[in-house]
């Protein structure tokens, strides 16, 4: 392939000291921390259930054995290592990739906002040492609280600072919701930042609501926390007012996405005088088409209908080293899946939309990886 290939939603598993070493003193004694005992290789995380590293870190294992118990030296090393990284990923194929964190997903659902947010500096202060040992092939995602629009903007200029491209927004905020105007300073700030607002599906809420039936149903309640605030931020008219605010749907995939415009749209038209909406000056999907992106690693449908949306936003990632991972097959799956796509939309897909949104050097990277 004539050109890199990026992974715009990928993970570390933090290791043992992300967050013992670089919060705050005074909260060390509280900090997640990595045990391994009989129970296995596990992060504990004071007032949530354990998170096992083993699965979470299961990338390239099979579907049957993923839960099967084994050593931190089985887990892959590219996971919390970033020399080893850049060898893991690419022999998969891929040259630089978008960060985003295993531990600090789980830390969201934390009611202490106090301690949230010691954890969450520390993660920050964290991967951006992790990133700055390959800054042009590791973009690095920061986390937030959000308790208020002056913490959050205090939080993406340190960001900035750090050098982080993207944060990771809370499906929910600690005051009002999103489409209050009280938010409307902290879109400006990220306008005013170039920094795209990421929304995870994780994150965002799926794995708070109640499970009908088989926990494998899951799957859907995750997409649809996604559906919700995108028609959220659509329907209530915060892209109107913030025209050049980018948010990110990261691992959501895209398949399902003409359909949704659509009916969006039809919705908006014959119910819209019946219902409250911000004003809008176009048709629903034509923000949904310009101002989000989409991740995803395994959906052939979304390449498939490309044509039916704008693939200018879609974004192709391998999840390294999560369950869901492409890795370390990546480079198959995209031969099988993305067949159909003109060369345009191939390169745009695998590269060309993530550089333009984050700021890779693409002729940098394509000398890298020669």
């Amino acid at each position: 392939m004539s050109y890199p290939i990026i992974s715009a939603d990928s993970h570390v598993v933090e290791p043992g000291n992300a967050y013992v070493d670089y919060v705050d003193r005074a909260w060390r004694e509280r900090a997640p921390r990595m045990v391994d005992d009989e129970a296995g290789v596990r992060y504990l995380l004071d007032g949530l259930a354990p998170v096992r590293v083993d699965v979470a870190a299961s990338a390239g294992i099979a579907p049957d054995r993923r839960g099967l118990k084994r050593p931190y030296t089985d887990v892959p090393r590219g996971a919390w290592d970033p020399a080893f990284r850049l060898e893991q990923q690419m022999a998969d194929g891929v040259s630089a990739e978008v960060i985003y964190p295993t531990i600090g997903m789980f830390l969201y659902a934390h009611p202490d906002t106090d301690f949230k947010a010691a954890c969450f500096a520390g993660y920050n202060r964290w991967i951006a040492e992790f990133c700055a040992t390959a800054p042009d092939r590791l973009f690095g995602c920061g986390t937030t609280v959000l308790r208020s629009p002056e913490e959050g903007i205090a939080d993406l200029r340190s960001m900035k600072a750090l050098g982080l491209k993207t944060i990771l927004m809370p499906g929910m905020p600690a005051m009002e919701d999103y489409d209050s105007p009280i938010w409307d300073p902290f879109w400006a700030e990220a306008v005013a930042l170039n920094m795209p607002l990421s929304f995870h599906t994780i994150v965002a809420g799926g794995l708070d609501k109640k499970v009908r039936g088989s926990k494998l149903n899951q799957i859907y309640t995750t997409i649809h926390a996604v559906h919700e605030l995108l028609g959220l931020f659509v329907l209530t008219g915060i892209f109107e007012r913030h025209p050049a605010l980018k948010i990110i749907c990261v691992e959501g995939d895209a398949g399902w996405l003409p359909h949704y415009a659509q009916r969006m749209d039809r919705f908006f038209r014959e119910h819209k005088y019946f219902a409250e909406t911000g004003v809008l000056s176009k048709q629903p999907s034509e923000y949904i088409f310009e101002n989000i992106y989409f991740t995803f690693q395994d959906d052939e449908v979304a390449f498939r209908y490309a044509d039916s949306m704008n693939w200018r936003r879609l974004m192709w990632a391998n999840d390294f080293p999560h369950p869901d991972a492409s890795w370390p097959n990546s480079q198959a799956l995209i031969e099988k899946q993305a067949a159909m796509l003109t060369p345009e939309q191939r390169r745009a897909i695998l590269c060309g939309n993530a550089a333009a949104l984050y700021g890779f050097d693409l002729e940098r990277l394509t000398a890298l990886a020669a």
